[in-house]
């Protein structure tokens, strides 16, 4: 099968949705299919790469390293009139995600998108509470234009069917267990952040940014801290907050991005996984503290939801008292931690990409089974 896939994000650059969509990709190059990409061109790209069509881009306000594709629904129906894929995947809402929903439409091909991001939240978190709903119209239009839109959760499959999103259809998350493995843990490494054998770490990886709701997993910590004078709070990962969040709390540790081993060494080198964001429409990073034998405390949804069994593999909470408090139990609670790490990285030793990229492709080929022509897309 022949099949393209359109993101406004990739490697390197680090999120949840470049390093998802990225795995997508090769889960079905490794099935044998010819996959072909279209994305924003990065600082340092050639000018060709192979199966690739880059697009001019502009950077995302507060967000300098990221990007969004600017439209392009001429260029893809030339390229797509000339060698039509058998399925279409568009990862991303912004204009060259709609840029591609429109060629797509207007040449009959099959198209799914993907349900990565909360834009509605992230108006609440970013101080326009007021926009939530015109952003969950905006995605409702953009979603519903397509064959199928991809979830990774039954949760967020229900919820976006109670408001009015079509032909919702979950497609669940893995992890790579041979990549996140408690065997990375490096006492080195703990000592750069002034730890020993037995100092709590708490770690947290990911963007450090509003959205994230910060501010709890501080709170946490020095709750933590007044319990254990030791406990160090580790960070991975970069962002706008960042430099704020350093000069206010001079004690933590910051990493920087981290990539690769490096990821795997810092995730099981930490003793619990503080993950206090509201507004993820999974959070893969849960399953790799998970794999990686670090217990987790994040609110209760997503790949939490999911996947995590509260107080068996760490704490799925409701409220931020309740976060706070797992945070402290389990910091303090050096068997505690070490029992329900062993536990969650068991729990997920059966969640293998393999049967992720079988489902993909599965998916994508039924659409391809069922290629209907689509009257055109309104212009947005």
């Amino acid at each position: 099968m022949r099949y393209a896939i359109v993101t406004e994000t990739y490697p390197p650059e680090v999120n949840g949705v470049a390093l998802t969509v990225q795995g997508l990709e090769q889960g079905l190059r490794a099935r044998g299919h010819q996959v072909s990409l279209v994305r924003p061109r990065q600082e340092g790209d050639p000018r060709a790469l192979p199966d690739t069509t880059l697009v001019r881009g502009a950077s995302l306000p507060r967000y300098p390293g990221l990007k969004f594709g600017l439209p392009a629904t001429r260029r893809l129906g030339r390229l797509w009139s000339e060698s039509a894929p058998d399925a279409i995947y568009v990862a991303t809402e912004g204009p060259l995600g709609w840029s591609a929903l429109r060629a797509a439409r207007r040449l009959g091909i099959p198209v799914a998108t993907g349900f990565h991001t909360r834009f509605d939240e992230y108006m609440r978190d970013y101080g326009a509470a007021f926009l939530q709903q015109t952003a969950m119209r905006w995605m409702r239009r953009f979603h519903n234009g397509a064959d199928a839109t991809l979830v990774p959760t039954r949760e967020l499959q229900e919820f976006l069917t109670s408001q009015g999103f079509a032909r919702v259809v979950r497609l669940a998350r893995a992890v790579d267990t041979s990549q996140f493995s408690p065997g990375h843990r490096d006492p080195a490494l703990r000592a750069q952040w002034g730890a020993g054998a037995d100092t709590p770490v708490a770690i947290y990886v990911g963007r450090i940014a509003a959205e994230k709701n910060l501010a709890l997993a501080v709170q946490a910590f020095r709750a933590l801290q007044r319990e254990r004078p030791d406990a160090r709070f580790v960070w991975v990962g970069d962002g706008p907050a960042r430099e704020r969040l350093a000069a206010a709390n001079p004690d933590f540790v910051f990493c920087g991005l981290q990539r690769g081993t490096a990821l795997a060494r810092h995730f099981a080198s930490g003793d619990l996984f503080l993950f206090s964001s509201h507004s993820e429409t999974f959070g893969n990073v849960t399953l790799e503290a998970m794999a990686s034998g670090v217990p987790t405390v994040a609110f209760d949804y997503g790949a939490a939801r999911e996947h995590l069994r509260s107080g068996q593999h760490g704490y799925a909470v409701r409220d931020d008292d309740a976060f706070v408090a797992a945070a402290v139990q389990l910091g303090t609670d050096d068997a505690l931690r070490r029992r329900l790490g062993e536990n969650a990285c068991e729990a997920v030793r059966s969640l293998r990409p393999e049967q992720v990229a079988t489902d993909f492709d599965n998916l994508l080929a039924g659409l391809a089974a069922q290629r209907r022509p689509h009257e055109n897309v309104a212009t947005a």
